[in-house]
């Protein structure tokens, strides 16, 4: 029987009173960066994978490519075609799908609190990903979300973030580009948000809400900042800020996904400041990308690769401490960079 994508994850988020089982989640894909004026045979591959579950977390279409001027129609033309592609439509078929948005499905490279098209976009967004009709998302700035899977004492936290409606401008080299890296220096100390007032309120609730793994999906990536593009680390303050939250809301079992960089590598923190060791998988894009990468990145673990990619999260929960393995998989299948740890890392 055919079911909508909202009907497939309001079963995977049935509630015991419902009298269904919740499911643990063991497989999650993700990914981003998907140019739908390309072919896009990766979600044969993903769909093999049999995910639970897959979150789209930025670039899912380009709206603004060419560079260009955009508007609500080609926004919505840019969806049509993704919904049109086979490989999409199979999985939309098998797995409910979660998605929040970076520059170019928001409307315009790198653009921020200033773009003035970003409630019409939100609208699009929301009614592509069939948003259920009663959700915040409806009635709130951003797209920003969180849901909690599966049975106590296995359940998983999904947040995705939204690093575009309130963050605020960033500050370019005015040296101008150094070969080898992006065009922005971090913002002075103190100024500017990534988040805003109102998410980082929801954000701190949400952390502290019960769950024993915690997926926090930014469409920029959180930990590798060196290689100058847009990252976190373009706003230093801003990052401590969510490390000291994770600390402070006793939140542990946090990993993050990202996308965003037409790259997939493993990036592992343990500096000072940080509340335990924290992961971020980049993974992006679908279906582009060059073999040569030369990003710095002291944080990385395993190699990096640019070529047509997608995360992978599997969780061996038969374990008594679960044990973690984040996997980035090429279009063909094959494993490129993984790390596998226990739970228990994840611990303040």
């Amino acid at each position: 029987m055919f079911r909508t994508a909202a009907s497939v994850l309001a079963l995977l988020l049935a509630l015991p009173c419902t009298g269904q089982p919740q499911e643990p989640l063991t497989t999650i894909a993700f990914g981003s960066c998907a140019r739908s004026d390309r072919d896009q045979p990766i979600w044969d591959t993903i769909v093999a994978q049999d995910p639970q579950l897959f979150l789209f977390i930025g670039d899912n279409i380009y709206a603004d490519v060419p560079d260009k001027p955009t508007t609500p129609n080609d926004i919505a033309v840019k969806y049509a075609e993704l919904g049109a592609m086979p490989g999409y439509q199979k999985l939309k078929a098998t797995c409910p799908i979660l998605a929040t948005w970076d520059d170019h499905d928001y409307g315009l490279n790198d653009a921020g609190v200033e773009y003035p098209l970003k409630d019409a976009s939100q609208a699009l967004l929301l009614t592509f990903f069939e948003e259920p009709a009663d959700s915040p998302r409806w009635t709130r700035p951003g797209v920003y979300g969180a849901w909690t899977f599966g049975p106590e004492g296995k359940r998983v936290q999904v947040i995705l973030l939204d690093t575009r409606y309130f963050r605020s401008p960033l500050t370019r080299n005015p040296k101008g580009r150094v070969k080898g890296l992006g065009p922005y220096i971090p913002n002075a100390d103190g100024q500017g948000t990534l988040l805003g007032d109102a998410q980082w309120a929801w954000l701190e609730q949400q952390l502290k809400q019960p769950a024993d793994l915690r997926i926090i999906a930014s469409s920029i990536q959180v930990i590798a900042h060196e290689h100058r593009w847009e990252t976190w680390g373009n706003m230093p303050h801003e990052r401590r800020r969510l490390y000291q939250l994770i600390a402070n809301a006793k939140a542990n079992g946090v990993l993050f996904i990202s996308g965003d960089r037409h790259l997939v590598e493993i990036s592992r923190d343990t500096e000072k400041g940080v509340p335990y060791p924290l992961y971020d998988l980049t993974s992006s894009g679908f279906n582009w990308g060059s073999n040569t990468v030369n990003d710095p990145n002291r944080f990385r673990i395993g190699g990096v690769y640019r070529q047509p990619n997608f995360g992978l999260i599997r969780i061996d929960w038969s374990d008594d401490d679960p044990v973690i393995t984040l996997e980035g998989v090429s279009g063909a299948g094959e494993v490129l960079t993984s790390t596998r740890f226990p739970l228990s890392e994840l611990e303040l």
